[in-house]
């Protein structure tokens, strides 16, 4: 069984930054790949960054501005934002590719507002 949780969205001022976390636990190895994506109301879920192995890739709209990592211990993913604008607002979902399955997150929301 495989559980992901996410944390650390919420209200940020545009310009501003913000870091979301997304802890692995249960059987969990190994973990081939670490992403996130987000979800607009009225929009598809869209791509934002991933991780594999060492090389990373992020989508067009945050490239520059986003980043993703994960810690030591490889069980945790990392996505530090930063010049967060109104269209970054959205349900943020972690997902984790182990031993060929997805696995997602409950999501966890960020708001970019003044």
């Amino acid at each position: 069984h495989v559980h992901l949780v996410e944390s650390g969205g919420g209200l940020v001022q545009p310009g501003g930054p913000l870091r979301l976390s997304c802890v692995a636990s249960g059987n969990i190895w190994p973990i081939s790949a670490m992403s996130w994506y987000r979800q607009a109301p009225g929009k598809e879920r869209e791509f934002v960054a991933g991780v594999y192995g060492g090389a990373k890739k992020s989508g067009d709209s945050v490239r520059g501005r986003f980043n993703i990592s994960r810690d030591k211990a490889g069980k945790t993913s990392y996505l530090q934002m930063n010049s967060l604008q109104p269209e970054d607002a959205a349900i943020y979902y972690c997902q984790m590719l182990i031993r060929g399955r997805e696995y997602w997150g409950q999501g966890t929301q960020v708001t970019v507002s003044s």
